[in-house]
């Protein structure tokens, strides 16, 4: 076959952003296989080494080995190195690294990195990798020199400054893995619950890392000039001051009663927040009532922000879906967000994306439970933290066999890249036969 008749094999942007991920977890996870990489010094099983590199680099911190007390200085460098990388994105990295080596950005490129961060156009590209890479080092360096303090004189020097810097890049990343297996294993920050200097820093991690990197440029271009902001924007902070002050008033009056006043108001509001989607705890979720673990299982689903660390079916795909059902009860012809219509392209897509979640979200739980004989609502529990990457847990992922492991690992990794890409990468080519199709009514509801 002559040079001229040989296809070139050319990757779409969703088949790039898929490969990226696949790579980074399979490196990570032959890193965590060797003995540098656990305390014992053993090999550990593929599996599990698999496992834990799929929830670092998906960002979603649901462990079957604790951090800390499993794994070498190496090894949690691994987990760490994978957590930054999966919560800024694989494109992200890759992009930022062709900049500082003084390479030109092509145009395919920046269609990928546009298409990594739900960039709402190609023009700016360059400027906007910069921003979130530096704009992300400098809110983990100096979170982690604020907390510093109080984990240098709780765990030493050394381990106060390590734990500090991976603890702080992983609340950023909303990761959830944490260093604390020292205080008792998967503890995460519950040995904090009371110390409003550390919930306060989290929080602030958190909710910064789920915004979204087009929310900060907006908070940076137009400072409190709301009106200035993008709809995207305005939609997604709106709706998370709702999704936080609403939640942590539910568990304040109702399911942290027993507490002192400090902690209740401490505990309530990280109840609120961790839930999206960033794996760390201050309270133990069995303890919630039936009530309580359906609301956290909401929250998980919805997550962050597009274009963000978190994961979750996103704030504006529920904001979406809730402003077509007023327009629908309103009889409306199109509905609207702060005086602007929402396009046919995105109601479409926020529907394919709620089903898709929704599908995995069920049909995963459904599995583990007849595969495991677990009861369903900490499954339901489990597999929430798990398509949504967030990693708060009721405590049975550690037990699971292999085939229930499998599927965390399909939903972790569906979830952080996203359902849409994944069948995009599939489909590459547009259908539109359906066009073609006479019209007709069906009725619904």
């Amino acid at each position: 076959m002559s040079m001229k008749n040989r296809r070139t094999l050319k990757l779409s942007g969703p088949q790039i952003i898929l490969l990226g991920f696949i790579i980074m977890v399979l490196i990570g996870a032959i890193l965590l296989m060797l003995p540098i990489s656990s305390k014992n010094r053993e090999f550990t099983p593929f599996i599990d080494a698999l496992f834990t590199s799929v929830s670092a680099g998906c960002v979603t911190g649901l462990i079957v080995k604790d951090t800390q007390t499993s794994w070498s200085l190496f090894g949690q460098t691994v987990i760490l190195m994978l957590i930054q990388i999966g919560g800024m994105g694989v494109v992200t990295m890759t992009t930022f690294f062709t900049m500082i080596t003084g390479r030109a950005m092509n145009l395919k490129t920046r269609a990928v990195m546009q298409e990594a961060v739900s960039a709402p156009n190609i023009g700016g590209i360059a400027k906007l990798t910069g921003f979130i890479v530096k704009g992300t080092i400098l809110i983990e360096g100096i979170c982690a020199l604020l907390v510093s303090p109080v984990l240098i004189k709780d765990f030493g020097f050394a381990k106060g400054i390590w734990y500090s810097i991976f603890m702080s890049i992983s609340a950023f990343c909303n990761a959830g893995f944490d260093l604390m297996g020292s205080k008792g294993e998967c503890s995460s920050l519950m040995y904090y619950a009371d110390n409003a200097w550390i919930n306060i820093v989290f929080i602030f991690l958190i909710l910064t890392g789920g915004l979204g990197f087009l929310t900060w440029s907006d908070i940076k271009n137009h400072k409190f000039n709301f009106k200035k902001y993008s709809t995207q924007s305005k939609v997604i902070l709106a709706a998370e001051l709702v999704l936080v002050l609403v939640p942590a008033l539910y568990f304040f009056v109702f399911e942290l009663s027993d507490e002192p006043m400090k902690a209740r108001i401490l505990e309530s509001l990280f109840a609120a927040v961790t839930p999206r989607t960033a794996g760390f705890n201050t309270i133990d979720y069995n303890d919630l009532s039936p009530a309580g673990i359906t609301i956290t299982i909401i929250l998980m689903l919805i997550g962050g922000a597009p274009g963000s660390t978190a994961g979750g079916m996103k704030i504006t795909t529920i904001v979406v879906l809730l402003a077509v059902m007023i327009s629908v009860f309103g009889q409306e012809k199109s509905p609207a967000l702060f005086k602007r219509r929402i396009s046919s392209e995105v109601i479409y897509s926020a529907l394919a994306v709620f089903f898709m979640d929704m599908i995995l979200f069920i049909g995963g739980s459904i599995a583990i439970s007849l595969i495991e004989g677990l009861p369903m609502m900490k499954v339901l529990f489990e597999c929430a933290s798990a398509v949504a990457t967030v990693g708060i847990t009721m405590g049975i992922t550690s037990s699971l066999g292999l085939a229930s492991k499998c599927i965390l690992i399909f939903i972790m990794y569906t979830g952080r890249v996203g359902g849409l890409t994944l069948i995009f990468a599939a489909v590459s080519r547009k259908n539109v036969w359906n066009e073609r199709y006479p019209l007709d009514h069906i009725a619904v509801g």
